[in-house]
């Protein structure tokens, strides 16, 4: 194949080396095989279409052949087609893969094709008739089919129209994206139909769609004479300025004017510009956009001019950016402080309201129930009183709460019974240095230590700095405490929690979850939570 290819080369040198032979011009068709393939002899002037035949010779690697349009018919067998300057091929294979010249009758100018076939096997290696198209998310995209322009009608060749596909992943509808979005990137394979004899025969391109991201920032301005505007933007930013104008006829024009050149239509510039013109049996209407690819420092220094152009009269805009001011760091620091002290002053307020839910609910989800530290060996030294005033938990009462402490709610109790006479003062000391916190709670008259019990504890509470839990009655709606001197500066001392009857029985009452509030972890975990 090499060598062919130099002896190629060596015969286009002597082509261009022989007196007489005017210089020649070379083109290159990539086709898939199995597609049609059109190759198109450059015309020149003295050479219009109608004036000269025109001579096609295929010098492939099996054969060279003469094709025009004299042998017609015979070439429509072989599925060639010849119209002047137009040869094609309806099904292209490796056979006709190979270079092709063409020449005018009475003319030494003579032109060369190459025609290379890509088979299954060369196609992933090869970028054939591929184009870039760049767009940007969450905007309208629309992709374009190549097509190569000739007589199709002279041929009797129709189009059948184009299909779209994306391999592996969804193909868009005539090419058009309302809002493309980041995975729409890719390559979309579109293929041409013709329609010649009752057979299709297709032509294949591929389009490599880029989608960026973009920060598009859109801005509109109505034509009035000598207006000028100034729109503030993002260095960095895409800007989209939309011109709109009513035109008088429809050979007036709106287009953008840089200083005093024309701004380019060109998409893969960065500065271009599109129009829109939609035309009604009242007025026509057209909008032209100006479009900043990515806001420069250069953009700045420059003025646009959208000009509408009419026979009747000349209207123009003029605008001009400037950078937008960067946010004082003196408000920037004060919104920061001001967003802080706001989550602080709401965190506050929701933990004052539910501290109690909060704290129970860390407890269960942290596991907080283990062994008892600083070497106590009780959660709780549970211990009754009698009150002359406050009518007290009954024995069903106290029951229930040593019951509901210790079995449910897992805390390990130093009880001190209420029938133990103030004189054995060691053993309630003894019973509160074991434990973490002491809970006292009112009885009957009946039962329980008098206040003696409290002025014997009262020093010694103060002295080892034992936390204290009082449990105090509440009786038809009457908050009652003890009339005892030492009760009174217990509860001052101490945090109280409110027995109200049949309410507090329930293990979801507001006392139980007040009283494992105050009380420290229990030393196992609690069979129930509620």
């Amino acid at each position: 194949m090499n060598g062919k290819i130099s002896l190629l080369l060596l015969f286009l040198v002597f082509l261009t080396s022989t007196p007489g032979v005017c210089p020649l011009s070379f083109q290159e068709v990539n086709v898939e095989a199995g597609e049609m393939a059109v190759l198109q002899c450059p015309s020149y002037r003295e050479y219009r279409d109608g004036d000269a035949e025109v001579f096609w010779t295929s010098h492939t690697v099996d054969e060279m052949k003469l094709f025009n349009m004299s042998t017609s018919a015979e070439q429509r067998q072989m599925g060639v087609l010849v119209h002047g300057r137009i040869l094609v091929i309806l099904r292209a294979s490796v056979n006709h893969q190979g270079n092709y010249s063409c020449s005018f009758r009475n003319s030494s100018r003579q032109s060369w094709v190459s025609l290379k076939v890509n088979t299954a096997q060369s196609r992933d290696s090869e970028q054939m008739n591929q184009i870039s198209k760049e767009c940007y998310t969450e905007e309208y995209c629309k992709l374009y089919c190549p097509e190569i322009f000739f007589p199709f009608n002279t041929l009797n060749i129709t189009r059948s129209g184009v299909t779209w596909h994306k391999e592996g992943g969804s193909s868009p509808k005539d090419g058009y994206f309302p809002s493309v979005k980041k995975e729409d990137s890719g390559n979309y394979t579109c293929t041409r139909s013709y329609l010649y004899d009752g057979q299709i025969y297709n032509m294949t391109s591929t389009v490599k769609l880029d989608v960026q991201p973009s920060k598009i920032t859109k801005k509109a301005v109505i034509i009035s004479p000598e207006d000028k505007q100034v729109f503030e933007v993002d260095l960095g930013s895409t800007v989209v300025i939309d011109c709109k104008a009513v035109m008088m006829s429809k050979m007036d024009d709106l287009f953008w004017l840089s200083g005093s050149s024309f701004v380019d239509t060109d998409t893969s510039l960065p500065v271009f510009y599109n129009d829109t013109r939609v035309i009604s049996t009242e007025e026509i209407r057209m909008r032209t956009s100006l479009i900043f690819r990515k806001v420069s420092e250069d953009d700045l220094s420059k003025n646009y001019t959208c000009k509408l152009q009419s026979a009747y009269q000349t209207s123009f805009v003029t605008i001009t950016l400037k950078q937008k001011a960067a946010p004082s760091s003196y408000f920037v620091a004060l919104w920061i402080v001001g967003f802080v002290l706001m989550v602080m002053v709401l965190t506050a307020i929701i933990y004052a309201k539910f501290k109690v839910d909060i704290t129970l609910f860390l407890r269960r989800i942290l596991g907080c129930h283990r062994t008892i530290p600083d070497g106590k060996s009780y959660n709780a030294c549970l211990m009754y009183y009698k009150s002359s005033t406050d009518p007290g938990l009954n024995e069903d009462d106290r029951k229930r709460l040593e019951s509901e402490m210790k079995y449910r709610l897992g805390y390990s109790l130093c009880r001190y019974s209420p029938d133990v006479v103030p004189e054995r003062g060691e053993a309630v000391l003894d019973c509160i240095k074991q434990s973490q916190t002491v809970v006292l709670v009112p009885c009957s008259e009946d039962s329980g230590s008098g206040v003696d019990l409290l002025k014997s504890i009262q020093a010694s509470l103060k002295k080892l700095q034992t936390h204290v839990v009082l449990i105090k009655t509440e009786t038809a709606g009457v908050l009652s405490t003890s009339s005892s001197l030492e009760a009174l500066q217990l509860c001052k001392a101490a945090d109280c929690v409110t027995w109200k009857g049949k309410s507090s029985m329930l293990p979801s009452s507001a006392f139980w979850k007040l009283l494992r509030y105050y009380l420290p972890a229990p030393q196992r975990a609690p069979r129930a939570l509620i």
